[in-house]
């Protein structure tokens, strides 16, 4: 909750103060600096603002942008520390690798998701298209797949975390209709774990598919709901 909390006043740009702390704990700012209003909980996500009467119903093709990808603060300092060889370090290559491969794998798991639903993945601006933009956050590896020439299996309790922000925009107006805000982690293991690059793969691949998802399934009820 803290940490959600802190990346609320990066990255939602709230109207008001987001660290307002009461007697009874932080409080959810319940409006943007944009008028999106704070819903009701959503299934896959723990924070999400829109439009005051947004309706999504018309979208039926989805312009999904590839995210950009951060790693938690000092992440890569305090994973070096404790390094027993000077091949074991993280490196810039191995930064640049794991960011490219996140978002690619993140983009896999949205198109996979929304093609499933029935809906079409373009690059087009046109009346049916939202554009999907998303930030993985807070990445935190706890056994990184870095090259090397012998065996690199770590023994972990879980592969590790990350977080997301994801705004949604009209593709012709570029009208911001809703912003989302997640943190996830893998399921700790109550045993020590081998985590390899594979393994770290399916990881990060169940943690974001509720993201996708709870996108798939806000586009549907939209649509749904319009039939009725």
């Amino acid at each position: 909750m803290t940490k959600l909390l802190m990346m609320l006043g990066l990255t939602v740009l709230l109207a008001a103060p987001v660290t307002i702390i009461a007697d009874d704990g932080p409080q959810i700012p319940q409006t943007t600096a944009e008028g999106l209003e704070l819903l009701p909980k959503v299934e896959g996500l723990a924070y999400v603002w829109a439009e005051p009467g947004v309706d999504l119903s018309q979208y039926k093709r989805v312009n999904l942008v590839e995210p950009s990808v951060a790693f938690k603060q000092n992440w890569r300092r305090d994973y070096n520390k404790n390094a027993t060889s000077l091949s074991n370090k993280i490196k810039s290559s191995d930064i640049k690798r794991i960011q490219k491969n996140v978002a690619e794998l993140f983009v896999d798991v949205f198109t996979k998701e929304l093609e499933a639903g029935g809906y079409t993945l373009t690059t087009d601006n046109a009346e049916d298209v939202l554009i999907v933009k998303a930030d993985i956050l807070d990445l935190d590896i706890n056994a990184p797949d870095i090259p090397s020439s012998g065996r690199m299996d770590t023994a972990v309790a879980s592969a590790g975390s990350m977080s997301l922000f994801m705004e949604l925009f009209d593709s012709e107006t570029n009208d911001l209709l809703a912003k989302a805000l997640d943190a996830t982690a893998d399921r700790e293991s109550m045993v020590m774990q081998f985590q390899s690059g594979p393994a770290n793969k399916q990881a990060a691949r169940k943690m974001m598919e509720p993201w996708a998802k709870a996108l798939r399934e806000g586009l549907d009820h939209a649509r749904s709901a319009t039939s009725k």
